[in-house]
């Protein structure tokens, strides 16, 4: 009976050993990428994927890769349908390995908003990188703009929303 319960501690040792260099493997293929170019974009709070300290950085190229969208849809500031175009915010937190509830979203100019994490999820919102084919410029909105579906979901045209969705977006801290 000995020889069998050894044999089977060494099983399971062995097999312990030739899983550990995947699961490190997994984690590094998982773990972000450090910046080239200029950052656009900084998530810190209640993350697991880093790439700086404990922040993560992002530049064009990294937010470029990530799930988007496009919405073709008017905005308070925009009376008549335009076409944006970026990666979607639950992706971004996806990327992050986000583990919070809601998100404060910083502005350039100091403005902030809290999120739900929920509307991400519900609405697919993208943070805007382009507005008809064009990368927004800060003075018109960008570089990067929370962008809800507005025409597609009558109910957001509401002030709640519209304070939610920050534009000049240059941080997310997630809680």
């Amino acid at each position: 009976m000995r020889p069998r319960i050894f044999l089977n501690l060494i099983g399971g040792l062995l097999l312990t050993c030739l899983a550990m260099p995947s699961a490190q493997a997994a984690e590094e293929a998982a773990a972000l990428p450090v910046p080239d170019g200029p950052i656009m974009l900084t998530v810190g709070g209640d993350i697991t994927r880093t790439n700086v300290g404990d922040e993560a950085r992002f530049d064009r190229a990294m937010l470029e890769a990530l799930p988007a969208r496009t919405i073709v849809t008017s905005t308070p500031w925009h009376p008549e349908s335009n076409r944006f175009a970026g990666p979607l915010a639950e992706a971004i937190l996806q990327a992050v390995g986000a583990e919070g509830r809601r998100v404060r979203v910083s502005a350039l100019n100091g403005f902030e908003a809290m999120i739900p994490v929920s509307d991400f999820e519900r609405y697919d919102v993208i943070l805007a990188m382009q507005r008809n084919g064009t990368p927004m410029p800060i003075r018109d909105f960008g570089p990067l703009f929370v962008l809800y579906p507005f025409d597609a979901h009558p109910e957001l045209v509401t002030e709640a929303i519209r304070f939610r969705s920050v534009w000049q977006v240059n941080r997310i801290e997630v809680y």
